[in-house]
């Protein structure tokens, strides 16, 4: 059947119940299929580390419901047990909307809803509070609730009373516990390689799970749909009729600093004909010179901004393939092209210095963003609109106009201002938002054209 773990708002137990359901399985030697729903990238990464597989993201906004579906339809069957974590809230959309929300996923796919629920000093009130999500949407199936932070067996049985007045399935209590307590730092969880002791996490976690919620009913809930397998989603399937005859070589950076990626990328540019080179910029590796493109993807790397400005080879190669290959370089991966970042303790330390900025600690800055292209430039065409998402806490400050460089888009968001930022030219895009290339066609033809159009130059 596979399910949905959503919850009323953010921080009340999606993630944390959906790894002790992935722990318990792995440790039952059940494979689990993991989906999130959003542009996260952290949750997916810590559910990927636990089930050995990789976590789909599920974004209606930014890709589109045929993607969602087809990437569903891909992947759901290729395991025993299948699990979709929510975003946010269940009904949380785009700014005051639904739209793109844990609930219109639910409803796309025809899926059960388990709800997680904090129920820290509530009794007769989570009556109240279930009976209203449950009956905001009567097309919605809100098979059972979860309850959070229930520490005393009379407090279990004062709140299991009042569900189950409501017809209403209680699948498990958690109580407020260390082992429960996920890591987390200013955009969300802490990236999986800070975990530590994973495979002595994924034990307790399958304790816990054994001992707090009913198992029978879950491994039935989350069985995967038996329906024919799909092949890859259509949009691969496209793009694999136009492959590249030469495989180029296409670095992509991937270590502790710069890690927001999505799997699909790489797998779509492996179906082109593309080579994928994981390039690791916090060990000093240079770019290779048969490299044909660059992509450098967000992350954290005003935490390691000493030990980048010291990897020399790393920033000297981006200086010499600088618009004589193309590069694509997203939020924390654009900050290396400016000037300096400063670090987490006020430390300012030098980048590469092809764009002219300092990059320093700013406000949150989150959301869904329309872009309008401005001109053809190294991933659009004239015009060309698109969607993409914006989260980081950083201000810029811009010292120069480069004549060369100038904004590939207009963006706008919910309650915001249209405004151009972000700088690029037939052989760079370096911008603050962050995109979901498999699901464009056209993001996807226009980087192999770039390819194509650099074949045979050579980087001294």
């Amino acid at each position: 059947m596979a399910c949905v773990i959503s919850a009323p708002a953010s921080s009340s137990g999606k993630t944390i119940l959906s790894l002790i359901l992935a722990a318990w399985a792995r440790s039952k030697g059940k494979s689990i299929q993991t989906f999130k729903v959003g542009p996260d990238y952290l949750d997916p990464q810590q559910l990927s580390l636990v089930t050995k597989r990789p976590c789909r993201n599920l974004d209606l906004t930014l890709s589109g419901p045929e993607w969602v579906q087809n990437s569903f339809s891909s992947h759901k069957n290729s395991a025993e047990l299948t699990l979709i974590e929510g975003v946010m809230g269940l009904f949380d959309g785009v700014g005051s909307s639904r739209e793109g929300s844990t609930s219109d996923i639910a409803r796309l796919l025809n899926l059960p809803i388990v709800l997680i629920i904090n129920a820290s000093g509530q009794a007769a009130s989570i009556g109240a509070l279930v009976k209203g999500f449950r009956d905001t949407d009567l097309n919605l199936n809100i098979e059972g609730v979860v309850l959070n932070n229930v520490n005393t067996s009379r407090h279990r049985s004062l709140l299991t009373e009042v569900l189950e007045d409501m017809n209403v399935r209680v699948l498990g209590c958690l109580p407020n516990s260390e082992d429960l307590h996920l890591k987390s730092k200013n955009l969300g969880l802490s990236p999986p390689h800070e975990l530590g002791r994973i495979e002595a996490r994924i034990k307790l976690w399958k304790f816990i799970a054994e001992k707090y919620l009913d198992l029978n009913y879950f491994e039935k809930l989350l069985a995967s749909p038996n329906c024919e397998n799909k092949k890859s989603a259509k949009i691969i399937e496209r793009k694999a009729k136009n492959k590249v005859l030469d495989k180029p070589l296409i670095a992509i950076a991937e270590d502790k600093a710069f890690h927001f990626n999505y799997p699909e990328t790489k797998e779509c540019l492996i179906e082109m004909g593309m080579e994928i080179l994981t390039w690791e910029i916090i060990k000093d590796e240079p770019i290779p010179k048969e490299v044909k493109g660059v992509i450098i993807p967000g992350g954290f790397p005003e935490e390691f901004a000493e030990e980048i400005s010291q990897c020399k080879r790393s920033l000297n190669s981006l200086q010499k393939i600088f618009c004589k290959r193309p590069i694509y370089a997203e939020c924390g991966g654009m900050l290396i092209l400016g000037n300096a970042i400063e670090d987490i303790n006020g430390n300012e330390y030098p980048m590469t210095g092809l764009l002219p900025f300092k990059a320093r600690e700013g406000s949150l800055k989150v959301g869904y963003r329309r872009l309008t292209a401005h001109k053809r430039s190294l991933i659009l065409s004239p015009h060309q609109k698109l969607v993409g998402h914006e989260f980081h806490r950083w201000h810029l400050s811009i010292n120069e106009n480069k004549k060369d460089l100038s904004p590939p888009w207009l963006s706008t968001g919910w309650g915001l201002d249209p405004v151009s930022e972000g700088w690029s030219n037939n052989l760079l895009h370096a911008s603050w938002i962050h995109l979901h290339w498999p699901s464009s066609e056209k993001i996807l033809d226009a980087w192999c054209n770039s390819i194509e159009a650099i074949k045979g130059t050579r980087v001294k």
